[in-house]
């Protein structure tokens, strides 16, 4: 009879040992979400008389990364600067009695006023398209939205690619495919360009995370780009107070034109 015990006890000592080993290895099969997280080398860009361009450097680390996906190059990042939102209109001109004229417009809503963009390899093989749609990242696949238009979607769609076409050739609009660059199996470097027709306002930067092809998570920052100096003081009062701005610029240009002619007057 002095046996039992000690037999129950070896076998709930051998069935705690079981679960423990068990519980020990569901745990080092579960593995934390891969994560992102960035810096910038600044939060404001101030623009003076001669600003002629910028480079934002981000600077990010993945975390929680399997160190096996990572060496054969399974993780990818794609990084975006979008200026403010706001309606933009874009015209079509054609030939009227010889006179090239606006015959057609068409406004989109709440479009970036310019967009960089880099990334780890050409976006294409980071993920699909419909993916890269979703999320409204590339040039490509900003969502250019036509309110109140019901049209033909022919004419829609060149109105899109003027749109973007155009943007392109004010470098308003510019992608850097490979511009991503890792120092270590974790830590990143990526550089997006500002144009020196950076518009003023709060811009914002979007960090992307892909495994595999597949969307894990999206970090982002606000940019502030300001004017500063009489850039400033010219903005201020060509939208505060308009109507003085113009009178002043007509007065200012009637007076250089006045001096002008009395310079150089021949008598």
């Amino acid at each position: 009879m002095s046996r039992l015990p000690f037999a129950r006890a070896l076998s709930a000592l051998v069935m705690g040992l079981s679960l423990l080993s068990t519980g020990a290895v569901a745990a080092e099969k579960v593995r934390p979400p891969e994560g992102i997280e960035i810096g910038m080398s600044t939060n404001e860009i101030a623009i003076t008389s001669d600003f002629t361009g910028a480079d934002l450097t981000i600077f990010g680390t993945l975390t929680n990364v399997d160190d096996y996906l990572q060496q054969i190059g399974q993780y990818d990042i794609i990084v975006t600067l979008e200026g403010p939102r706001v309606d933009t209109t874009i015209r079509r001109k054609a030939r009227v009695f010889g006179i090239w004229i606006n015959t057609e417009q068409m406004t989109f809503s709440a479009v970036p006023q310019s967009y960089s963009m880099t990334s780890t390899r050409l976006i294409k093989d980071i993920t699909s398209q419909q993916e890269l749609s979703t999320l409204n990242i590339g040039i490509d696949h900003i969502r250019l939205f036509a309110a109140n238009y019901f049209g033909d979607i022919a004419v829609l769609d060149d109105f899109r690619k003027a749109f973007r076409r155009q943007m392109i050739d004010s470098g308003l609009y510019q992608s850097n495919p490979g511009g991503i660059r890792f120092v270590s199996p974790s830590l990143f470097r990526a550089t997006v360009k500002l144009p020196a027709n950076v518009p003023n306002g709060v811009h914002m930067v979007h960090a992307y995370l892909f495994k595999s092809g597949d969307f894990l998570m999206e970090k982002k920052l606000p940019l502030r780009v300001v004017k500063t100096g009489i850039e400033q003081s010219l903005t201020e009062a060509a939208y505060g107070n308009s109507f003085l701005y113009g009178l002043s610029a007509v007065l200012i240009a009637l007076t250089i034109g006045w001096a002008g002619s009395v310079i150089f007057r021949k008598d």
